[in-house]
């Protein structure tokens, strides 16, 4: 009977155990220029081992419940991801007109757009030495979606020692062309050969993106339009969430950073 009770406790701890272990969430709060920004560090703690560090920057909502929710489904058990806020902690827009009042400053400043990109990845750098969550130091690339991906892409320029970035249909300009000479991070972009919004830049992208001594894939997806990675985006017919493509891109993705990481020598 013993043996019996101690097998259903063990069997109990270890259901238990199981349904604690879930996806987490974590406010975090940094500065940069004297602004206080509010990311969120997320990861599955059902996973103890050390993984790649994510810093993933959303679309112009910022951070959200919906580009939070997208936040785990990326991470799953992968990933650990940092979001970084670009706005500050007091500002979350909740509609495109709000969204586009929050991005046209940055927008009009890209050295401060770069600055709020590199203050996000210093804080998961700082996450990762901290042991705030399982993040291999050695492994940290930055991810973004829509104006997200404009902002990873200016993380990249900015020289940042970033393993690899990613964007999905963000923007392509820059207000400094010769900042691409600074470039370490492997860098990926793609784009809806359709988005009116981005394409129309990507022939001067390509150009600056020749003078970069970094690797780099610039992929253009047939019959896509702006939003093609985002269900929760979708607003036809300039943004069109495209369940095919989206697929293909995340693959792309995947695919990228294993390169990226593997290629990585060990930091320490």
């Amino acid at each position: 009977m013993r043996i019996h009770l101690l097998l259903i406790a063990a069997l109990l701890f270890g259901f238990s155990s199981l349904a604690h272990a879930a996806m987490q969430t974590k406010t975090i709060d940094y500065a940069v220029h004297g602004k206080t920004m509010r990311g969120v560090l997320v990861w599955d703690d059902a996973v103890k081992a050390p993984r790649p560090g994510l810093l993933l920057i959303p679309n112009w909502r910022g951070i959200n419940d919906a580009n939070i929710a997208k936040a785990k489904t990326i991470a799953g058990r992968e990933y650990v991801i940092f979001m970084g806020d670009m706005f500050g902690k007091d500002l979350r827009p909740n509609s495109d007109m709000q969204a586009q009042a929050a991005v046209k400053p940055l927008f009009g400043d890209r050295a401060e757009m770069r600055a709020r990109a590199m203050a996000a990845y210093d804080e998961l750098k700082s996450l990762a030495a901290s042991h705030a969550a399982p993040i291999d130091a050695s492994k940290l690339a930055a991810i973004g979606f829509c104006f997200g991906g404009s902002s990873v892409l200016d993380l990249a320029r900015s020289g940042a020692d970033v393993a690899a970035v990613v964007s999905f249909h963000g923007g392509l300009s820059t207000d400094d062309p010769s900042l691409a000479k600074n470039i370490k991070a492997r860098v990926l972009a793609m784009n809806g050969a359709d988005d009116k919004g981005t394409m129309p830049d990507a022939g001067k992208f390509m150009d600056e993106m020749r003078m970069s001594p970094a690797e780099w894939q610039f992929v253009v997806f047939g019959h896509a339009v702006h939003c093609f990675a985002e269900p929760d985006a979708d607003s036809p017919p300039g943004c069109v969430y495209n369940p095919k493509v989206a697929k293909r891109a995340f693959t792309l993705m995947h695919d990228w950073l294993d390169e990226a990481f593997a290629a990585t020598p060990r930091k320490g």
